[in-house]
């Protein structure tokens, strides 16, 4: 049995509306508890925010969603349904990667196309390979879920169990970049299911082997694009909570936290004061330990995960070849990790994913527009550039990654760009960013599982965090476990719950969901599958 907050835990105040908390705020509600959210910003959705610029609706957070159903969990709690309120489409392809090279794959979930695909690139054998691989990531999936991933942690000795062993067996505990190597022998192939550990902030070569559940998470369970882009998650999740009692108060900024003792016994903001029973945090760690006044000792300094350089570009074209996501692989790969890890300097040949969210929404940019968000990894601000120095870094590396992306095939992009929005580590490091980084905390071994900033915080008897620097750490399907998790912190109530067993409903059905937010009572919540036919009829949609 995990700890749990003791004392009175009636009202909660949650602090951050980003994913984490409108997660931890529902999960709360399910529980019987009255719950108020207080956001900075007067939208929900924190890092997944929305920017209107002449037209273009910009969704300034991830632009990945997989497995919605842990989104849909938060919602079953009050008795709602994501696919009820919001209209998610499966993407296909999920990725096309192109190379250096000019080759060219599209990264597919259903087994049979992938593999095809596969052996179209690069042969039989790298087929065969691919279907090993896929099996050993959905064994790894199984072996970490429930009890490493989806779990409270209050010390070390939580990860003996049988599931540990599962996971040593499978070679969890190896290198990421060697154990891919052992089932695919091509470079670029290899690269398309290790580059995701840059998400954890770790090189393939130095990531646990481990770190390939997201991997499995973007290849096998499926990508997803909501109708009205990747804001409407958090915007649904806010209707919901609201709908299910709790006060939402947007626009007030946290100042303080009221203490009696090891109690925190209310929030005050510019606008007011707030009593509570216990508090959720969810800023960024500095802020939440700046607000608590209290800081856990740790043998050694945290380690922050890379940065990026995000451009979104409004134009008045777009080019074909790029799918909903597209990444565009340079030609050095261990020395871009180096650069962006270790040397502190910009990718020399840079990796870039590039999103075009009007291949799949139209209604997003004005008519005969097109967006696009170019995101570049860059060094976070501890070991790279300080946040000072891109006010003027900035504007050049901008125009750098233009010319890049034209010299690769994106001609005439500088000229097409009508409206834009360059977002660099400054931006991040003014909005609390520690290291000026989005991504958080790295996931390094001793920044994983039970090694990682506990959710509880020591000297404070009714507070929890919640958001990517805590457990379970950096992504969207992990931020909505960690407002889970916190949830459970507070009411006691198990956190086992769907998680896992729906896995990949909507993608094995190849269903879409439809939006709405109808009044009234709630109908039952819809099985994704009982949409197969939205998706038949041409339906689109972190």
């Amino acid at each position: 049995m995990t700890r749990t907050l003791s004392g009175r835990t009636d009202h909660v105040v949650v602090v951050g509306a980003g994913l984490a908390g409108l997660s931890a705020a529902l999960h709360l509600l399910g529980a019987g508890r009255r719950v108020t959210v207080v956001e900075r910003e007067e939208l929900p959705g924190g890092r997944a925010g929305r920017l209107d610029l002449g037209g273009y609706r910009i969704d300034t957070g991830p632009t990945v969603l997989t497995m919605p159903e842990l989104a849909d969990e938060a919602f079953a709690a009050v008795g709602d349904s994501l696919y009820r309120r919001v209209g998610l489409v499966p993407l296909h392809p999920a990725y096309r990667a192109l190379f250096a090279d000019g080759s060219r794959l599209d990264v597919h979930t259903d087994a049979d196309a992938m593999a095809a695909e596969v052996e179209r690139f690069a042969g039989s054998a790298e087929a065969a390979g691919y279907r090993r691989l896929r099996d050993w990531l959905e064994r790894l999936y199984r072996a970490q879920m429930r009890r490493f991933i989806d779990a409270n942690f209050d010390s070390p000795l939580g990860l003996l169990n049988a599931d540990l062993a599962r996971l040593a067996a499978l070679g969890g505990f190896g290198r990421l970049d060697a154990r891919i190597g052992r089932f695919l022998r091509d470079e670029r192939l290899r690269r398309v299911f290790s580059f995701q550990a840059l998400y954890a902030g770790v090189p393939p070569e130095r990531a646990l082997a481990a770190y390939a559940v997201i991997a499995y998470m973007d290849t096998v369970a499926g990508v997803y694009f909501p109708r009205g882009g990747m804001h409407a998650l958090p915007r649904a999740m806010a209707d919901a909570a609201a709908e299910a009692g709790a006060e939402l108060r947007f626009g007030e900024r946290v100042a303080r936290l009221e203490r009696s003792g090891a109690r925190i016994t209310a929030v005050v903001t510019d606008t007011g004061r707030v009593p509570c029973d216990a508090v959720v945090l969810t800023p960024d760690l500095p802020v939440a330990y700046r607000l608590l006044g209290r800081r856990p000792r740790r043998p050694l300094r945290l380690r922050h995960s890379p940065s990026a350089v995000v451009l979104h570009a409004g134009t008045d074209r777009t080019w074909p070849h790029l799918a909903h996501h597209t990444i565009s692989f340079g030609a050095a790969w261990r020395g871009t990790f180096d650069e962006l890890t270790r040397a502190g300097r910009l990718m020399s040949d840079p990796s870039l994913l590039i999103t075009r969210p009007t291949a799949t929404d139209p209604g997003l940019a004005p008519p005969g527009r097109h967006l696009h968000y170019i995101l570049a990894p860059c060094p976070n601000t501890d070991i790279g550039p300080d946040a000072a120095a891109w006010s003027h870094l900035g504007p050049r590396y901008r125009d750098t990654l233009l010319r890049e992306l034209q010299r690769r095939g994106l001609d005439g992009l500088g000229a097409a760009v009508e409206e834009e929005c360059l977002v660099t580590p400054a931006d991040w490091h003014a909005q609390g960013h520690a290291a000026g980084t989005p991504f958080s905390a790295a996931h390094t071994f001793a920044q994983t599982g039970p090694f990682r900033p506990r959710n509880l915080v020591r000297g404070t008897e009714n507070a929890v965090l919640a958001g990517c620097g805590t457990t379970p750490g950096v992504g969207v399907p992990t931020v909505l476990l960690s407002g889970k998790l916190a949830a459970a912190r507070v009411t006691g109530v198990p956190v086992r719950g769907r998680t896992g067993a729906r896995t990949s409903a909507l993608a094995r059905s190849g269903g879409t969901a439809t939006a709405g937010s109808p009044s009234g009572p709630r109908p039952s919540p819809a099985r994704p599958t009982d949409r197969t036919a939205d998706a038949a009829n041409g339906g689109t949609s972190v």
